[in-house]
């Protein structure tokens, strides 16, 4: 008996933005608190007032580039392939903001929290300008309900891959211990992420 294996390409185009953002998201959200905290010293009343700062942004940027994205007359927001394709490198530049210092910080210096406001909320508007082209591209792919099943499954394993980069990021940089090994991985999934994110362009046959 012979097992046939068909590969889905557009969900296979739409998994790799899952696997690219994922790596990212996993590991800006586990280690940035830490990183500002412990090696930039950060004062706990900047660290609020970033935090408060990075929640208003939030709320603001998910109906904003919603309704850009929906509204706009320029290929780059309204056609959502192309929202993934351009706003990946930004994304993956925006991911490493946090990991290079812009100076070296003394205790609870200022500019360290102009960093960490800058690094949220810029990282912030990348992945909700890249992620929601992403989640109007699900009901644009297909209307068939086995095909939304196949993209499913296609996604759930690519989250699952790029959850492990925290496991891989924590053995090389021995738990950021070693910040050059750390801002290297940094570099390197930043990369990874950024080719994952417009591998769709070669998987999906259809022009963009």
């Amino acid at each position: 008996m012979t097992l046939s294996f068909r590969i889905n390409r557009p969900a296979l185009a739409y998994s790799m933005t899952t696997l690219g953002a994922g790596m990212m998201n996993h590991i800006f959200n586990f280690y940035y608190v830490k990183l500002f905290l412990n090696r930039y010293k950060i004062s706990e009343g900047s660290f609020h007032q970033a935090q408060v700062v990075f929640m208003i942004w939030n709320a603001i940027n998910d109906p904003l580039f919603g309704y850009i994205q929906d509204n706009s007359k320029s290929d780059f927001c309204s056609i959502r392939r192309r929202s993934i394709l351009f706003g990946a490198p930004f994304y993956a530049l925006a991911f490493l903001i946090p990991w290079f210092p812009w100076k070296d910080y003394t205790e609870g210096e200022w500019l360290s929290g102009i960093h960490l406001v800058v690094a949220l909320c810029v990282f912030d508007g990348m992945l909700t300008f890249v992620l929601l082209a992403q989640c109007a591209l699900f009901a644009e792919i297909s209307t068939k309900h086995e095909s939304r099943l196949q993209l499913i499954k296609y996604n759930q394993v690519a989250s699952l891959l790029g959850s492990s980069s925290i496991l891989f990021c924590g053995l090389i940089s021995d738990n950021m211990e070693n910040i050059t090994r750390f801002q290297t991985f940094t570099l390197c999934v930043a990369v990874l992420s950024t080719v994952c994110m417009c591998l769709y362009r070669f998987v999906w046959s259809d022009p963009v």
